[in-house]
């Protein structure tokens, strides 16, 4: 068996146990995992992240070994939890609907438990502290498509406010193409059963977007008010900001709005995060990313370099931001000292399965979209699906993605890998405790085969795991075999995801078309480069600052629906393939 690699590299969505939740209201039951809203903080040494529904918290020296911690005196089942460093000690609160939300305190998180300290004197939904260098304290919050988001002046101890309350933002889709509701910012009408009783219950398919996640930045004498939008179901769900000179205003909205988004490639969406600086002083963005399949709260955590240019403009690099970041050991570039260089080897890969449900074939776990999934016919132990890259191909890493396909149809199942363990009901099912396993192997030829994971040693659920290899392989074939899920299902995949180096040259340049179609639309098309697996469309106000990334998979064309009115931009469109990229020149796309 090949030794896993000890550096630090992390891959999007990030390699964490994500807690099951079982969604019983409604017209429709609903199992899945999730984790949202991600808080993190680096204090003492360490990163901590606090995401909703977890039940606990995770740290890491290094943000790609993140250990969870179990934290009984928190409450688990509260969204959007926020964490700061407030006085020298970790501040926790979550949303309530109503007065009472608990306030934690603790000065060492992983040796004592968080105490409570107080509740909230009103209602707050995505809470946010925020200390400024003169230690008075601030708590923003908002979540909603009718209220604009708010912030007040806190007694740091107690979080009561100190005065009354401020206006600080509200959506102006007319304004934020990015803010516009719905799938590439289009709204459709509900048509199913479900989608009617989001629309009814949470509002998902009004015309004004949900603003939420309120985080507090400042850098020099400038307060970076960020903020979420315009749904967390939808790819386009991002973070923009407006700027200040006072923690409570006036603020006012950046151009270069949104500065976390990804709508596209394996996994879209990147809102409702967090700003942080690690030990070296590099800047990073957590967000929420989503699937929204099993249900629109079906979410995970990604995180991005990020920083700051010499006006000031926060942004995320996130051109292949679902690709192996590594972590850096110093001050680096954002945009060039986190790249591994690996490519994807695994896209429209020839794969053949041992069964495979109907509508849900094996091509499904090599199309770079984590909507889409293989699901074995069966729910027995051995089902497998076999990637062939067609030549051998130099494998660094391979991120396995599972799926959790009809869950909420079966019962819980006795974990097979012990025969005195009881079966559990599927509320009391946590991924830590009964684990989706499985082997993977890598070939040269497909005869003989050198196994990578051993699903049957390793009780780590990780439905997301990058298996980072000690040394890289030639492979040609790579293998996946379930070992045992936690429940009657079949074993499902919904990414196996290959990353390496192939010797073949990077696809050729393209030829842009860009064209206005209104103040806040844009339609690209581009000509097709022989070999391409894909194509990044990066674009931004000046020609040099190009800092938002659409990744567009099979097609040569794009309605780029994130703009801003009355800002002038340039596009370019590079291609990419499994042997390198090709950057495209920059074209200029006039205000409207």
């Amino acid at each position: 068996m090949s030794a896993r690699s000890t550096r630090a590299v992390f891959c999007n969505p990030l390699d964490l146990a994500y807690r099951l939740q079982d969604f019983a209201g409604g017209p429709l039951r609903a199992v899945f995992r999730e984790a949202a809203d991600p808080s993190v903080v680096y204090f003492r040494d360490r990163f901590f992240m606090f995401a909703s529904m977890s039940g606990g918290y995770w740290h890491s020296t290094d943000m790609a070994d993140w250990q969870f911690q179990a934290a009984p005196t928190l409450p688990a089942g509260d969204y959007a939890p926020d964490v700061r460093e407030v006085d020298g000690a970790l501040m926790v609160t979550a949303s309530r609907r109503k007065p009472g939300s608990p306030i934690f305190r603790s000065a060492d998180p992983v040796a004592e438990d968080f105490e409570r300290v107080g509740e909230s004197a009103f209602a707050w939904w995505d809470p946010h502290l925020f200390q400024d260098g003169d230690a008075r304290t601030y708590l923003y919050w908002g979540c909603s498509n009718t209220e604009p988001l708010r912030g007040v002046e806190v007694d740091r101890n107690s979080l009561r406010p100190k005065g009354e309350p401020v206006e600080l933002l509200s959506g102006l889709p007319n304004a934020h193409g990015w803010e516009r509701n719905g799938e590439n910012n289009r709204m459709a009408p509900p048509r199913t059963l479900r989608e009617r009783f989001s629309a009814r219950v949470f509002g998902t398919h009004s015309s004004q977007p949900y603003l939420e996640g309120a985080w507090m930045t400042r850098r020099g004498d400038t307060y970076y008010m960020q903020y979420a939008g315009p749904g967390t179901e939808y790819n386009v769900y991002a973070d923009g900001y407006y700027t200040a000179h006072s923690p409570l205003g006036p603020f006012k909205p950046s151009p270069h709005s949104p500065f976390s988004s990804k709508p596209g490639g394996f996994i879209t969406g990147a809102g409702h995060g967090s700003t942080f600086e690690d030990a070296h002083g590099n800047w990073w963005h957590a967000a929420t990313m989503r699937i929204s399949v099993n249900h629109r709260f079906e979410r995970r955590l990604g995180i991005f370099p990020a920083g700051f240019d010499e006006d000031g403009v926060l942004f995320c690099n996130q051109t292949f931001g679902d690709y192996p970041t590594r972590v850096p050991d110093g001050p680096v570039d954002p945009w060039t000292g986190t790249s591994t260089g690996w490519m994807l080897q695994s896209y429209r890969a020839r794969v053949s399965a041992s069964s495979s449900a109907p509508a849900h074939g094996p091509e499904l776990a090599v199309d770079e979209d984590i909507r889409t999934w293989w699901a074995a016919n069966r729910a027995d132990p051995g089902e497998s699906i076999t990637l062939d890259l067609r030549q051998p191909r130099q494998v660094h890493a391979v991120q396995v993605n599972v799926a959790d396909h009809q869950v909420a149809r079966h019962k819980p199942r006795r974990h097979r890998s012990g025969p005195d363990e009881q079966p559990v009901a599927l509320r009391a099912v946590h991924p830590q405790d009964h684990p989706v396993r499985y082997l993977l192997e890598g070939s040269s030829d497909g005869s003989q085969w050198d196994l990578l994971h051993d699903g049957r040693v390793d009780a780590s659920d990780r439905p997301h795991r990058l298996i980072l290899l000690a040394q890289p392989e030639m492979f040609r074939f790579v293998r996946v075999t379930g070992v045992s899920v936690p429940w009657e299902a079949p074993f499902a995949l919904s990414g196996v995801r290959v990353f390496g180096h192939h010797d073949v040259p990077a696809p050729g340049p393209v030829t842009v078309d860009a064209v206005r179609t209104g103040p806040l639309d844009a339609a690209v098309s581009w000509t097709p480069s022989t070999g391409a697996d894909g194509y990044n469309v990066r674009y931004g106000l000046s020609r040099d600052r190009l800092y938002h990334c659409w990744q567009v998979l099979g097609a040569e064309r794009l309605t780029l629906s994130t703009l801003n009115a009355g800002c002038a931009y340039w596009i370019a469109v590079d291609s990419f393939g499994s042997g390198g990229v090709t950057p495209g020149e920059p074209v200029f796309l006039a205000a409207l």
